[in-house]
């Protein structure tokens, strides 16, 4: 089904000069980017500091994964995504092209919590009191397995495991940084970042709570969860739902609809969690924390966009199509859209998006998407291409588009 003109034979626009295109390289993405500022930033600091006190080493260390922590914090990722998508569009469009990046924050807390470990690794080795050696040596052995099963070839095969033992070792970690801070006798500042740091991780804990949910199965591969327990949360925001809620929790895209009360998540088979959802509909399931802006909030930056998805990721797309808060035109391949999401669900896309892409590679194969998406981009009148899908495809049409000057936003796996 193809609800629009498929225009993939208009040739691609052409590479961006070498150098510029160089900065497109997913190495260089904005996430790597701001790891580096933070490394650079605390060179920068013990040069100018230089020679170090255990006092100085401390304070470095703390500092460096309170960021680490506080930049996760629910309530700061929706502060950055406001304040980067209150930039008006008549901003130049390259200035608007880079705060679209926010999301990039995860940089942040990786220059972080690498950049900590390394000072409390030196503040421990200059250490000779028996009580903290104890401690100190145990928490960097703990740092060490938190930092090394964080890196993308454990985290990518092993997500479960990797979501536990930052779970529980992060618990385990702020436990003995309260005990090694104590032994140090510090001053008043340590202890009030610690304690800021504890809440920030206790708030979303203490919003949990189990919730019904109406769930429908339009097929084998999909399972549309309604939610009505008192809140609407906002267009691009995510919920994290769990069965189990000491061991494993997994986000989805918040849909509202206008004008009603709750929402829906879009639950696609795509592992042994959602897998178990699908085959035994549960009816009540946990949340915990606020609903946190996702990747797509960055819309308002541009005056028309394009959303690229393939399957499921029509979610995260859908409550940004409904709310029409932004010119779009939608590009979706999936297959059999009707029989895998419901008659209901392709007509309710359809009335917002009478001129969507919608290709059917059951029937149709699957596209050349970098193509697809400049074809739309270009016949939209677009300034931005927004893409959900899964990671190779994602990186695949965000830097395809990059490289050839058009700006394109889509998930970057750092959770």
């Amino acid at each position: 089904m193809t609800t629009s003109l498929d225009r993939t034979s208009v040739g691609l626009p052409p590479l961006l000069s070498a150098p510029r295109r160089l900065l497109k390289h997913p190495r260089l993405m904005h996430y790597n980017r701001l790891a580096a500022l933070v490394i650079a930033v605390n060179v920068s600091w013990a040069w100018a500091s230089w020679p170090l006190t255990d006092r100085g080493l401390g304070h470095a260390a703390l500092a460096n994964l309170a960021l680490a922590v506080l930049i996760r914090q629910q309530y700061v990722v929706n502060l950055l995504f406001r304040l980067a998508t209150s930039a008006p569009v008549h901003w130049p469009l390259r200035l608007r092209w880079t705060l679209g990046k926010v999301y990039h924050f995860g940089g942040l807390h990786m220059g972080g919590a690498l950049a900590g470990s390394v000072w409390f690794l030196v503040l421990t080795l200059s250490t000779t009191n028996p009580p903290r050696l104890v401690v100190g040596w145990t928490l960097i052995a703990l740092l060490a397995v938190i930092v090394g099963t964080a890196l993308p070839p454990f985290r990518s095969r092993h997500h479960d495991h990797f979501e536990k033992i930052h779970r529980f070792g992060g618990w385990t970690a702020l436990a003995l940084f309260w005990t090694h801070t104590l032994l140090s006798g510090p001053g008043p500042l340590p202890l009030l970042v610690l304690a800021l740091v504890t809440f920030s991780v206790a708030l979303p804990w203490l919003r949990l709570r189990k919730v019904d949910v109406r769930t429908e199965r339009p097929s084998r591969h999909v399972a549309l969860a309604r939610f009505d327990f008192g809140e609407t949360p906002f267009a691009g925001s995510s919920t994290a739902i769990s069965r189990s809620p000491l061991t494993e929790w997994h986000s989805f895209a918040n849909v509202p609809a206008p004008g009603e009360s709750g929402f829906r998540l879009t639950i696609s088979r795509a592992g042994d969690w959602t897998g178990a959802f699908i085959d035994d509909l549960p009816a009540k399931v946990w949340t915990k924390g606020i609903t946190t802006a996702g990747v797509a909030n960055i819309e308002v930056l541009f005056r028309k966009v394009v959303y690229v998805a393939t399957g499921s990721g029509i979610g995260p797309c859908l409550p940004h199509l409904l709310a029409a808060e932004v010119p779009s035109r939608l590009v979706w391949a999936t297959r059999d859209p009707r029989a895998t999401y419901g008659d209901a669900l392709v007509d309710e896309i359809l009335a917002v998006q009478p001129h969507a892409v919608i290709r059917d590679t059951s029937r149709d194969g699957k596209p050349d998407m970098v193509a697809l998406a400049c074809a739309v981009y270009r016949d939209f009148g677009a300034e931005a291409v927004i893409c959900i899908s899964n990671k190779k495809l994602t990186w695949q049409v965000v830097h395809g588009l990059e490289r050839r000057g058009i700006p394109a936003y889509g998930a970057i796996w750092d959770s």
